[in-house]
């Protein structure tokens, strides 16, 4: 295993232990705090950059910089659009999300980022099923964003 795949791997069981910590704050208060999704997404942004000044691999950057970017922006709209809908926390761990999935790769963030609409879109319609929300229930949807993430990186 090289230094490069060491590294990697370290990274994401990091993100994972993250990932798994802001799901269980977002279900509990619907809060993604700034203190912990801001710092990963500068951490990330100069990893990604270390690593294409080692590797020579601007391309791969360019990548991750505008899904981080593209993400982030399609969930500022959906923030601006509607203010009960999606929170500043989602906006800004779509930018973290985005980041990392444009960094395995195109398709990596657009499964992931379809993902977590099919997932948050089940697990409503499970709740409403059961009689347990409504169109009006508030949901945490930091959760599926993560889980539909981790899949895509899994999957891709």
């Amino acid at each position: 295993m090289s230094v490069h795949s060491v590294a990697v791997l370290i990274v994401h069981v990091l993100l994972a232990a993250v990932g798994l910590g802001l799901i269980v704050i977002d279900a509990r208060t619907h809060r993604l705090p700034n203190r912990i999704v801001l710092p990963t997404l500068a951490a990330l942004v100069v990893l990604v950059a270390v690593e294409a000044l080692a590797l020579g691999d601007g391309g791969r950057l360019l990548r991750a910089l505008l899904g981080g970017l593209a993400l982030g922006a399609f969930y500022a709209l959906l923030h601006l659009s509607s203010r009960q809908g999606m929170g500043g926390g989602d906006v800004k761990l779509a930018a973290v999300i985005g980041l990392v999935l444009a960094w395995h790769g195109w398709g990596s963030l657009v499964l992931g980022a379809a993902g977590a609409f099919v997932l948050g879109a089940l697990h409503a319609l499970v709740l409403m099923s059961q009689g347990r929300a409504d169109r009006r229930t508030r949901i945490a949807f930091g959760p599926w964003m993560i889980l539909a993430a981790a899949l895509a990186i899994v999957l891709g």
